[in-house]
């Protein structure tokens, strides 16, 4: 290469990597102020919350919970956190998008447990329900009697709080606890509902002067936090919905039958959803019309109070053009395996960086939970043929990141995204290499498909405001940084620039940058010292990161959609392809050379970049791949035989 073009390729590589620090930077300075500006709500303004929601006529939230081939206890946690929820209106669907007519050995009876999860939620809630029910009943006839003993009725309702507590101690204590995400789930949705429910009584127990009214309220909450309906539907069970394999069409399907009423007919080809006639008493499907909808992740958990404080804030007097409200999700706490903990500790800092582009109004929806106003996605809706059929498609599915187009969608119409800034929503980390591999080739998959709308959209606003470049220039690194900090890192660590090209000022900017980074690391509960694990871990994801920029160059090309790759949520492990496990191997002896032939060649600060990189990908290869599981893959051995799948039908309800 001549002297031009090292200097060049130097000067561009340094340049995507200022970029990516600086607008980091700015959601650091973004987040801090969003903190101080933030008064999180109270637990009395959040009891206040409720009883405005009960007195006030609460509008209508459904739970969305897309599934495909999940374990069904994982998909039982997150359909009880959903139901859960300290909301007094509000469902539960989930939508199962497995194959209808299984195949294989093990398929129909797994197929089966996830079709029950639904009705065992139910029935824990069910009971409960109906006795919470009688006494609020019994107490409307004792008032219209007029035998009412107000300071009796007050005490009597914090029994039954505490008999609500007991009920969900009951399941805490006797539900089994495999690993840190079960752990999580008793205390922190189990206990901690019932926590709530303590607490509530204590309350009552402790206040003086209860009006009937106001015992009133306290009886219909107790009824509405139990009143839940949890319940599934099965797209591909239609002939007319849609099919494509992705979790943004099993969501559109759903969507596009929001506030009808519907028959099956049963055809030749099987069978078909259709409007059933205007005031016809009991169609085979209802699909209640909602205000909300919640799009939560099968592996996703939210806390009691993520639905009554996001619809709270979309429901205020100027929020009226809030799209999304959102709180981007962390990882589950307390995880033992290394991998596992590095990469939810990079997950918590996107937390924080998402958190901060808020503040610059440049923030995107982050697909594993967020709560969305239904008129928003009428707005964006797109009508289009599949198989014949006319489908509808609110969330775009162009791309394997539905929820990153479709913020453009919804930004280019006047629509808005807000980040809740408090921790109300969590998720599983993947294990496993391979399971990563797919989860953060996927996120970096549809940037650059997408890059141009985002330029569209930036072009048509650029004269309205200085502030709209401010949010191009963050809403543009969050669709290119996969490619061009990852081309960079690679650039810089593998290419031996001539001594004119000095490189000796690069690793005081790497350290205050890094030492910034372990200070935001401390700040969302990690370890300090977790900075060097996550330098290891982002370095294997380089390879990674790269195969998904390469998915979208092809999709550029060819015009040809990627398959939708879900992140595998199973016990046991998940097997890598070749080409990845090769990636690793090739990086480990490259960097190896590299540190060798600098030392003959006297080029000391390379030689120290490559030997400390040579070191990270050896541990790379034998703590975070692992070399059985490497050699395995390399092998194409099925992970089964290395670790074993769980019966299927396992459920704690």
């Amino acid at each position: 290469m001549s002297d031009a073009g090292e200097h060049t390729v130097f000067t561009l590589s340094v340049l995507a990597l200022i970029y990516g620090g600086v607008v980091y930077q700015l959601a650091r300075v973004g987040n801090l102020k969003r903190l101080r500006a933030h008064s999180l709500t109270s637990s009395k303004d959040t009891e206040e919350t409720f009883t405005h929601f009960l007195t006030d006529s609460a509008p209508l939230v459904t739970i969305l919970v897309p599934s495909y081939k999940e374990e069904p206890r994982v998909v039982e946690q997150t359909l009880f956190s959903a139901a859960l929820q300290a909301y007094p209106n509000r469902r539960v669907v989930l939508l199962v998008d497995d194959p209808p007519n299984p195949q294989g050995d093990d398929e129909p009876e797994a197929f089966e447990a996830i079709r029950s999860v639904p009705a065992a939620v139910q029935s824990f809630f069910e009971p409960l329900h109906v006795r919470l029910r009688q006494e609020s009943r019994q107490f409307e006839v004792r008032r219209e009697q007029g035998i009412l003993d107000v300071e009796g009725e007050a005490v009597r309702a914090a029994e039954l709080y505490d008999y609500a507590a007991k009920c969900l101690r009951r399941k805490a204590e006797a539900y089994p606890s495999a690993d840190h995400n079960d752990t999580f789930f008793v205390d922190d949705i189990l206990l901690g509902s019932a926590q709530g429910c303590s607490d509530h009584a204590d309350r009552l127990r402790k206040a003086e002067g209860a009006s009937e009214s106001q015992l009133q309220v306290e009886y219909e909450r107790l009824v509405q936090l139990f009143r839940v309906e949890v319940t599934l539907f099965e797209r591909k069970q239609y002939l007319n919905l849609s099919h494509e394999p992705n979790k943004a069409m099993n969501l559109n399907s759903y969507i596009g039958l929001v506030g009808g009423s519907y028959n099956i007919l049963q055809s030749p080809e099987g069978r078909l959803l259709e409007r059933a006639p205007s005031g016809q008493a009991d169609p085979d499907l209802r699909v209640p019309r909602t205000k909300y909808l919640v799009t939560l992740d099968a592996d996703s958990l939210l806390t009691r109070n993520y639905l009554d404080r996001l619809v709270h804030h979309m429901e205020q007097p100027g929020n009226e053009q809030v799209a999304v409200a959102q709180t981007p999700y962390t990882a589950v706490p307390n995880a033992s395996n290394v991998l596992e903990r590095l990469a939810g500790a990079t997950t918590d800092i996107q937390y924080l960086a998402h958190q901060g582009s808020e503040f610059f109004s440049a923030a995107y929806w982050v697909g594993a939970n967020a709560v969305l106003r239904t008129a928003a996605l009428d707005d964006i809706r797109q009508d289009a043929t599949e198989r014949g059929y006319t489908i509808s498609r609110f969330i775009q599915d162009r791309t394997v990141i539905e929820d990153t187009e479709s913020t453009i969608d919804l930004i280019e119409r006047g629509w808005r995204i807000y980040n809740y800034p408090a921790r109300l929503a969590f998720s599983a980390t993947p294990p496993d290499y391979g399971s990563i591999l797919i989860q953060r080739r996927r996120w970096a998959n549809g940037g650059l498909v997408i890059l141009p709308k985002l330029v569209t959209y930036l072009f048509r606003n650029i004269t309205r405001s200085r502030r709209v470049m401010l949010e191009g220039f963050i809403r543009a690194h969050y669709l290119v940084s996969p490619a061009t900090v990852n081309t960079a890192l690679l650039v810089l660590f593998a290419y031996p620039f001539d001594d004119d090209v000095s490189t000796y000022w690069l690793p005081i900017p790497a350290v205050c940058y890094f030492y910034l980074y372990a200070r935001d690391l401390s700040m969302v509960g990690r370890r300090f010292s977790d900075i060097i694990g996550v330098y290891v871990f982002n370095l294997m994801l380089i390879p990674i990161q790269l195969g998904g920029v390469a998915k979208s160059i092809q999709q550029i090309i060819t015009g040809a959609k990627t398959p939708f790759g879900r992140t595998p949520k199973v016990a046991g492990r998940t097997a890598a392809p070749r080409l990845y496990i090769c990636a690793q191997l090739l990086l480990l002896f490259f960097f190896l050379s590299m540190s060798i032939l600098d030392g003959l060649l006297g080029n000391w600060m390379h030689g120290i970049i490559s030997s400390v990189n040579a070191v990270v990908f050896c541990y790379v290869i034998t703590r975070l791949v692992g070399i059985r599981e490497s050699f395995d893959d390399l092998r194409a051995i099925p992970p089964s035989t290395t670790s074993e799948r769980p019966a299927p039908e396992r459920l704690a309800v």
